[in-house]
């Protein structure tokens, strides 16, 4: 009796978890649709909706985080960030966004740690080394900054011959 119990309990968990992942995944969808619509206040209420029904849905946080920064909201899109990083250690996406946000906020020694962290987790990751960059000219490191640029540049990051042009590496 106690085995059927369990196994009972187990197909329910199951299936519980599963209507949880579609229902998030369907309010994802919603909320990319508001998204391309412009309806960002909209789009929102959506991610809301899919982290209230599974709380570890990463999606959700990465497209919450996206509607965050283009309200450059940069404070709660780096939350998301953070959680994301809580849930996904070796999530190098999330470092890369989050060190974003930091530079945004001009708090470029925390975007620093972040994008040596892409760098650790994806050393050919070129966009790292640009935004790396920034966070060095930030803190006054234009040294830094320019071999940052020169080796995203090398990468084939298009952006960063312009910005080595225009910042005189």
């Amino acid at each position: 009796m106690a085995h059927k119990f369990s196994f009972c309990f187990s197909v329910f968990l199951l299936l519980t978890i599963s209507c949880f992942g579609q229902e998030a995944a369907d309010l994802i969808e919603k909320g990319q649709r508001e998204v391309q619509n412009g309806e960002y206040e909209a789009a929102l209420i959506e991610f809301n909706k899919a982290i209230d029904a599974d709380a570890e849905y990463l999606d959700a946080y990465v497209q919450r985080a996206f509607v965050y920064s283009m309200l450059k909201d940069y404070e709660k899109a780096i939350i998301d960030y953070t959680k994301l990083i809580e849930l996904n250690p070796n999530f190098a996406t999330a470092y890369l966004s989050r060190g974003s946000a930091f530079n945004k906020l001009e708090l470029f020694d925390k975007a620093l740690v972040d994008f040596d962290k892409v760098i650790i987790l994806d050393p050919l990751n070129s966009e790292a080394y640009n935004n790396r960059g920034w966070s060095k000219k930030g803190l006054g490191d234009k040294d830094g900054a320019c071999s940052d640029w020169k080796t995203s540049k090398k990468m084939g990051n298009g952006e960063a011959k312009i910005i080595l042009k225009n910042n005189q590496c």
